[in-house]
């Protein structure tokens, strides 16, 4: 497998002679860009890994998540503080695992028991476990967010199912729900969870470790759990939505009602009157 190697062709070593080395992924928000920062070098794109020359390297993506392989203290110091973050978290999601490089090339690449085997310091394949590691934890958040909407769900079918109407407090229901939908626009249009990375394209091997990974974090099963959870949210919206209209619509025909009366009896008062 060849070495890893800068934009200019020199080769390096992601994490010098280690063998074990910590990743770290973070959701630390909407969008994520970063421009120079010193002294990590850019190596790749697609998605973006920065290197330090002391060991280890980082992998940004744009949807907002940073993975991070065996970075020293300072360096990451360093990085975190020349992100520009747009729409931060005020409590970053996190997830964390080893990855162990045992030269076995006749193994490959795999998952055992929560640690990724892998036989030597490719570039590709830690694009790939970044990718795999940075859908997870978007996965996560999105996973805890809608978790709190559907909280909010329970009191509202129970008033649907009780006393078919939506309660009092249907408005502010109304944005957690759109806020939930948010949520599945930003997965499919930013994230693409269900789509492959595109370093995967002509490499045999990493097309078979990529859904060793997806197994691994559950990636499409989360996926599908999550679309099936945004479609319930958005028809409870649809009904809370048709039941207010209904409610309105009933409100002005009797209005409507009521001056007709009014106005027959006044029309009556002046007969009389007369």
């Amino acid at each position: 497998m060849a070495e890893p190697r800068t934009p200019t062709g020199k080769s390096i070593q992601l994490f010098g002679e280690s063998t074990s080395v910590q990743i770290r992924a973070l959701l630390l928000g909407g969008r994520a860009t970063v421009g120079t920062v010193e002294p990590l070098r850019r190596i790749a794109d697609g998605p973006l890994v920065l290197a330090s020359g002391r060991g280890g390297c980082a992998v940004v993506f744009r949807y907002g998540v940073i993975v991070l392989f065996g970075l020293g203290t300072e360096d990451e110091s360093r990085l975190l503080s020349g992100l520009m973050v747009k729409e931060p978290l005020p409590n970053p999601e996190a997830e964390t695992v080893e990855l162990r490089i045992d030269g076995d090339f006749e193994s490959g690449p795999r998952v055992e028991e929560g640690i990724i085997y892998v036989p030597d310091q490719n570039l590709p394949r830690v694009q790939v476990i970044a990718e795999a590691l940075a859908k997870s934890v978007v996965l996560a958040h999105y996973e805890s967010s809608i978790a709190k909407v559907f909280d909010r769900i329970e009191p509202l079918a129970h008033n649907l199912n009780e006393h078919g109407s939506v309660g009092k407090r249907v408005r502010e229901l109304l944005e957690h729900l759109g806020g939930a939908l948010l949520s599945e626009q930003r997965m499919v249009g930013r994230v693409e969870v269900r789509e492959k990375p595109e370093v995967l394209w002509d490499n045999v091997e990493l097309e078979r470790f990529y859904p060793r990974l997806e197994r691994e974090y559950e990636l499409r099963e989360r996926a599908a759990a999550m679309e099936r959870k945004l479609d319930l949210i958005s028809r409870t919206a649809r009904t809370a939505l048709d039941l207010l209209q209904d409610r309105r619509n009933l409100r002005v025909e009797w209005y409507i009602v009521v001056l007709i009366v009014v106005e027959i009896l006044l029309t009556l008062y002046g007969m009389f009157v007369r």
